[in-house]
C-alpha cells in the first residue's frame, strides 16, 4: 500500500479507533480507486462486483435506520438477468464490525431492480453505526449512518448539507468530494437527482457526456441512475451519512405537474410510473413510500431532530395544479404576464395539493405548540425542505415565473399565513430551504409575500435556496442583479457558481454557508465559501456575516 495512505487503514483493535474523517477519506479514496479498503474486504470477489452502485442510508429516526443498496447487472447498460438473491447485511458500532449490533438477510428481487430497503429497528437514539452488504464473497463499501436524537431531547447541534440539481454533463461532482472533508449529520437532497434527457448534440463546454437516450421506460431510468451512481464522489457522499431525499421534475420529465406532462396522457402516465419505480429502487426510502401504489408514492414527510429541528420534506411536483395558462400536453412557457393570465391568482390552485397543504399546516401548528406547554418546550426550528424558491420575484420585464411558487401566489400566501401566525400561533423560528433554480438566493420572507418587507409587513421567516451541484443556471449575473434590485426581500443572489448549502443549527442560532465550486469542469476543483448568513433565535430574517 502507498505509504501516503497507510494512516487511513489502521490495524484491528477491540475498540473503534477510526476518526470520522479518517473513515470518510479512506472510503472515498477506495471508491475512487475502484477497490474496497482493506477493512471492508471479506474473502475473494465473485466474477463481478454486484455492489458497484454503492450504499446509502435514509431518514434517521430515534430507534431505527434505513439501509439501501442495489445489485448491479454484470454489464453496465444491460438489463439485469440475475434471479432473486438473498443478501446479507450487518450493522455494527465499529468500522471493522467487531462489535455487531444487528445482522440479517433480505431478498433482492428482479421486479424491484434488485434493490434493498432494510429497516433495522430497536436501536438506541443519537448513535452512529457502520453497515455493509454481502453476497457470496462480494462485500459492499462500508457505509456510516446514525439514529436521530430522542424526540423530547434538545440536542446541542444539527449539521445539515442541502443540495439539488446534479446534471451529469454540466459538471463534475467536486462539491460532494468537498463535503466529505467536514461531513454533516444529514444531507437533504431537494430534487433533480438525475436528468432524464439525452446528452446535447454539442459537447463544447461540457464536463462529460453519455450515450443514453431520453428516458421513457423503466430500464431507461434504471440506466440513468446507474450512470449517476457510478460517480465516486457521489457514492462516497452517500456512504458518509444519512440522506433524506425528495424529487422535482427531472426525475420524471421537465416541468411536469401532477398527472400531466407533455404529449399523450396515457404515454406520460406510463412514463411517470416507470420513473416512480426507478426513483424508489435507487433512493434510500422506506418500503411504505409506495404504499399508495406506483402512481402515487408518499414522499412528503417530517423528521424530528429532538426538539431542535422539525424537518418537513415537501413534494412540489406530484400533487400540484398545472402551471397557469399552460395548455394540457404542451410544454410549459416558463413565465406568464399576470394581466394576461386570469388563472394565475385563482385561490383554488395549489402548489402542494390540498391534502399535502393541510398536512403541512398541521405540522406547523404542532411546531408552534398549540397545547399548554411552555414555549421553551416547543420546537426551536421549523424547517420546510422543498424544491424551489418560495420568495416572490418581480422581474423588470413584468413577467412572472410560472413553475415556481410565483406561479401559485394564492397557495404561497396561505403558507405565509401559517408562518406569520395569522391563521393561529406561529412557529418559533421558520426556515425554508429550496433548490431547482440553479442559483444561490437568500431571502427575508415577509407576512405578505407579494409586497416588500415593511413595518406593517414584517419578516416572518428566512429562506436559503441553494444553487446546483453541477447544472448550469441558464441566466446571467446582470439579469439576476436586476431582479435583486426590484426585490428588497432578496438579500443575496448569485447564478454563476455551482455548489451546496451548509447549515450549523443550535438552539440559539442557524449559521449558513454557501459553498461553491471554483470550476465545475474540474473533478478536483477547490470549493470556496461564497457567503455566510445567520438567523438568531426569535429574530426572523437572515443576517450576513
Amino acid at each position: 500500500m502507498d505509504n501516503r495512505y497507510k494512516d487511513m487503514f489502521l490495524p484491528a483493535c477491540v475498540h473503534e479507533v477510526y476518526s470520522r474523517r479518517h473513515f470518510l477519506l479512506a472510503s472515498s479514496l477506495a471508491t475512487a480507486m475502484g477497490q474496497l479498503p482493506a477493512w471492508a474486504r471479506m474473502g475473494e470477489r465473485p466474477g463481478y462486483n454486484p455492489f458497484t452502485l454503492g450504499v446509502a442510508s435514509g431518514d434517521p429516526e430515534p430507534d431505527n435506520v434505513l439501509l439501501w443498496t442495489r445489485l448491479a447487472p454484470a454489464a453496465p447498460g444491460l438489463p439485469t438477468t440475475l434471479p432473486a438473491q438473498s443478501v446479507r447485511w450487518e450493522l455494527a458500532h465499529d468500522s471493522r464490525f467487531l462489535h455487531m449490533e444487528r445482522s440479517g438477510q433480505a431478498m433482492a428481487l428482479p421486479e424491484q431492480g434488485h434493490s434493498l430497503h432494510v429497516q433495522v429497528d430497536g436501536l438506541a437514539p443519537d448513535r452512529w453505526y457502520y453497515y455493509r452488504f454481502m453476497l457470496g464473497d462480494a462485500v459492499s463499501t462500508t457505509g456510516r449512518c446514525r439514529t436521530a436524537p430522542a424526540r423530547d431531547s434538545l440536542p446541542k447541534r444539527l449539521r445539515l448539507a442541502y443540495a439539488s440539481c446534479q446534471r451529469w454533463e454540466h459538471g463534475y461532482y467536486a462539491a460532494w468530494a468537498h463535503m466529505l472533508k467536514d461531513p454533516p449529520d444529514l444531507v437533504l437532497f431537494l430534487g433533480d437527482y438525475i436528468y432524464e434527457s439525452a446528452s446535447p448534440g454539442l459537447s463544447l463546454g461540457m464536463a462529460r457526456s453519455h450515450n443514453l437516450r431520453t428516458a421513457q421506460s423503466l430500464q431507461d431510468y434504471r440506466d440513468r441512475y446507474a450512470l449517476y451512481k457510478s460517480d465516486a464522489h457521489l457514492q462516497a457522499a452517500h456512504a458518509a451519512c444519512n440522506w433524506a431525499v425528495i424529487w422535482d421534475d427531472h426525475e420524471v420529465e421537465n416541468d411536469y405537474a401532477g398527472q400531466q406532462g407533455m404529449g399523450n396522457a396515457q404515454r406520460f402516465a406510463a412514463r411517470r410510473a416507470a420513473a416512480t419505480q426507478a426513483f424508489y429502487e435507487n433512493m434510500p426510502l422506506r418500503a411504505d413510500t409506495l404504499a399508495a401504489g406506483l402512481s402515487g408514492p408518499r414522499l412528503y414527510r417530517s423528521l424530528r431532530w429532538g426538539r431542535l429541528a422539525h424537518l418537513h420534506l415537501l413534494d412540489g411536483r406530484q400533487y400540484r395544479d398545472l402551471q397557469a395558462c399552460r395548455t394540457t400536453g404542451a410544454p410549459n412557457a416558463g413565465s406568464v404576464r399576470p394581466g394576461d393570465c386570469q388563472a394565475l391568482h385563482a385561490a383554488s390552485r395549489s402548489f402542494l395539493g390540498w391534502d399535502q397543504e393541510r398536512w403541512l399546516y398541521r405540522q406547523l401548528a404542532q411546531d408552534a405548540g398549540t397545547d399548554s406547554r411552555s414555549s421553551e418546550q416547543n420546537m426551536r426550528w421549523s424547517v420546510m425542505a422543498q424544491t424551489t424558491l418560495l420568495s416572490a420575484r418581480r422581474y423588470p420585464s413584468g413577467v412572472q415565473a410560472s413553475d415556481s411558487w410565483d406561479g401559485y401566489p394564492a397557495a404561497r400566501q396561505r403558507l405565509m399565513q401559517q408562518l406569520s401566525g395569522a391563521a393561529g400561533k406561529a412557529p418559533r423560528n421558520s426556515v425554508v430551504l429550496g433548490g431547482d433554480i440553479h442559483q444561490n438566493y437568500v431571502c427575508a420572507l415577509p407576512a405578505r409575500a407579494d409586497l416588500p418587507p415593511a413595518p406593517d409587513n414584517p419578516v416572518v421567516a428566512s429562506e436559503f435556496c441553494t444553487t446546483s451541484i453541477s447544472s448550469r443556471s441558464g441566466t446571467t449575473q446582470a439579469k439576476v442583479d436586476a431582479v435583486r434590485a426590484h426585490n428588497p426581500q432578496v438579500l443575496f443572489a448569485r447564478c454563476e457558481e455551482r455548489g451546496y448549502g451548509w447549515a450549523d443549527i443550535t438552539p440559539e442560532r442557524w449559521d449558513c454557508e454557501l459553498r461553491t465550486v471554483l470550476n465545475p469542469l474540474l473533478a478536483n476543483s477547490p470549493v470556496l465559501t461564497q457567503a455566510r448568513f445567520s438567523v438568531l433565535d426569535r429574530r426572523p430574517g437572515p443576517v450576513e456575516g
